[in-house]
């Protein structure tokens, strides 16, 4: 009995041991650059959607999972970096140049929404970024300069080394690039004293004060930072669909970006990339079912929440 145990440690070290999960992910890796060369146009796209609603998830997390605040109105980010980049192309300017002006106008709209109602906690700060983000919708619905109801439309497609973005298999590498880099601002994050700073928020912040920690400044910084990954994502997405209208931005959109990241695990980035990966797989999977799929889907959704509350990848509590 002793050396089985034993032996089980052993196995479970090896598994949890550096060099394993650095070879497991240089594969996972490789598989999903070299995967374009084996699969259709439908898988294609549907790869490129969950990267998409992956880098929205890991911006979020670091709102709700990191921070421990509440968003229900991510979405508003989202558009503002669709609409800054849809516009600004519209008068005539470089795509990439429109990228920092969108994560400026977003880390503006995150200042403009988190510094007066950052002082309030739980309900009350959800309904205010609730009613943000139908407020940045309702605006983008009655603007003259973002197409009104109708949207934008004609969105030209970026060029990059002379080779234009047209097709899905450029749009699968570029945001499986832009779900890399990441990946990897969120670990740098997580493990730095700003990290650090929310997560003591997140835990007790009466506690964190004491210690000398700014709550107000320190939760603000969490939604500049988690709304400049919705303003590249909107960036890059109003060039892949070349037109973006105020529904997309609707209250589902933000709901479905937070469940993704309470399904996954809040706090842990292979939760969030989890969450996005089964919250756009299972509908397609499921697709031939009709509209009775999102039935099984909320079952599904609902027995997940009663046998994993904290989420299909918990976080460690140390």
């Amino acid at each position: 009995m002793v050396n089985s145990v034993g032996f089980k440690d052993r196995v479970l070290k090896t598994i949890s041991g550096k060099k394993t999960r650095a070879l497991f992910l240089s594969l996972l890796v490789i598989i999903v650059a070299l995967l374009p060369l084996g699969v259709n146009n439908y898988i294609e796209e549907v790869m490129t959607n969950t990267f998409f609603y992956i880098i929205l998830a890991l911006g979020l997390n670091i709102v709700i999972g990191y921070a421990g605040l509440v968003d229900l109105g991510y979405a508003a980010f989202f558009a503002v970096g669709a609409y800054t980049t849809g516009i600004l192309m519209r008068y005539g300017l470089n795509f990439w140049l429109t990228i920092p002006i969108a994560v400026i106008f977003c880390v503006i709209a995150g200042i403009i929404i988190g510094g007066p109602t950052l002082r309030l906690r739980s309900d009350y700060l959800a309904i205010v970024t609730l009613g943000f983000g139908e407020i940045t919708r309702i605006t983008a619905r009655n603007l003259k300069i973002t197409g009104g109801a109708s949207g934008l439309v004609g969105i030209q497609r970026p060029t990059i080394f002379g080779h234009k973005l047209y097709q899905i298999t450029d749009f699968y590498y570029t945001f499986f690039i832009l779900v890399i880099l990441a990946i990897i601002v969120s670990l740098r994050i997580y493990h730095s004293r700003l990290g650090r700073a929310w997560q003591y928020i997140r835990e007790d912040e009466d506690a964190a004060e004491a210690m000398g920690i700014d709550p107000v400044k320190t939760k603000l910084y969490a939604y500049m930072i988690g709304a400049a990954f919705g303003g590249v994502a909107g960036a890059f997405f109003a060039v892949k669909m070349t037109a973006i209208s105020p529904e997309t931005f609707a209250f589902t959109q933000s709901a479905m970006i937070l469940l993704a990241v309470i399904l996954g695990g809040m706090g842990k980035i292979p939760g969030a990339i989890l969450g996005a990966v089964f919250l756009v797989f299972f509908p397609e999977i499921f697709r031939e079912i009709g509209q009775m799929r999102m039935l099984l889907f909320g079952i599904l959704l609902v027995i997940i929440m009663v046998f994993r509350p904290q989420g299909l990848w918990p976080e460690r509590k140390s």
